[in-house]
């Protein structure tokens, strides 16, 4: 089973971010252990401006080092890979999926099933583009999201795998104009049913937060990664989480930078 690198808003475009993620990437590659052995699994938030198509060029550049040394790299977008991060635009959600993912077909949830684990990612901004929601960065997964992930969370032949949610948008804590507002209907579906719900989204308090919501909804591992390239100085981490092993102290924070 392999282990995931798991990062978070990586802001590549925002001052010094691009810099960090060319770093993080370098020390990832060099690490003394097989590629073949990891999931790099970033919860959106790659460039700081989807406006600015330079940040999408450099981010995809990073990611394509690390495929061709043999990471397998599964991303999901933030507030900002659709917009400036206060104002999104629906224009950019089928320009994501080509860049990102190669295909105009992908759905989310966007299901992939590596080594006996089903990885679930959920688009938690798509529902946010419209009218007065596009602004601000509120997050929303919307009835039909919802209804596709109950399907596969029940789905028998996913049953016996382990189970990980992957999203942007914090679920637990509350913040005026950022929450995740429809947190209780996710609840719902994936409480007592997955291993680990990762996510980011939140910076600043991704320190005091980083442990105390293992256990949440039933959920053993609940992990926000804050920005891994340290956006204005904010916390975040690096985290290698393994899966093969209950004993949850055995996830560390990496520190590649």
């Amino acid at each position: 089973m392999k282990k995931i690198i798991h990062l978070s808003d990586l802001h590549v475009g925002h001052e010094q971010c691009g810099d960090n993620f060319r770093t993080i990437v370098d020390r990832i590659i060099y690490m003394q252990q097989p590629a073949e052995n990891y999931v790099v699994l970033i919860t959106g938030d790659l460039v700081d401006n989807a406006n600015k198509s330079k940040q999408t060029i450099e981010v995809l550049g990073q990611l394509e080092r690390l495929k061709e040394k043999g990471f397998t790299v599964l991303v999901i977008p933030g507030n900002h890979d659709y917009g400036t991060g206060t104002l999104g635009d629906e224009k950019f959600v089928e320009p994501f999926k080509e860049k990102f993912y190669n295909s105009h077909e992908i759905t989310y949830p966007k299901l992939d099933i590596i080594d006996e684990v089903a990885f679930i990612g959920l688009d938690s901004t798509a529902e946010e583009l419209h009218w007065r929601d596009r602004v601000l960065s509120e997050g929303e997964l919307g009835k039909e999201q919802l209804a596709r992930l109950n399907n596969i969370i029940i789905d028998p032949q996913i049953a016996t795998l382990k189970k990980v949610v992957y999203m942007h948008h914090h679920p637990f804590d509350y913040k005026i104009g950022m929450e995740l507002k429809d947190s209780a209907d996710l609840k719902k579906i994936i409480e007592n049913k997955i291993d680990a719900l990762l996510f980011g989204h939140y910076h600043n308090n991704a320190r005091s937060t980083r442990k105390k919501h293992n256990g949440s909804w039933g959920i053993p591992r609940c992990y926000n990664a804050g920005s891994s390239t340290h956006k204005n100085g904010d916390v975040g981490f690096q985290r290698v989480i393994d899966l093969s092993n209950e004993d949850l102290s055995v996830d560390y924070e990496a520190n590649f930078i």
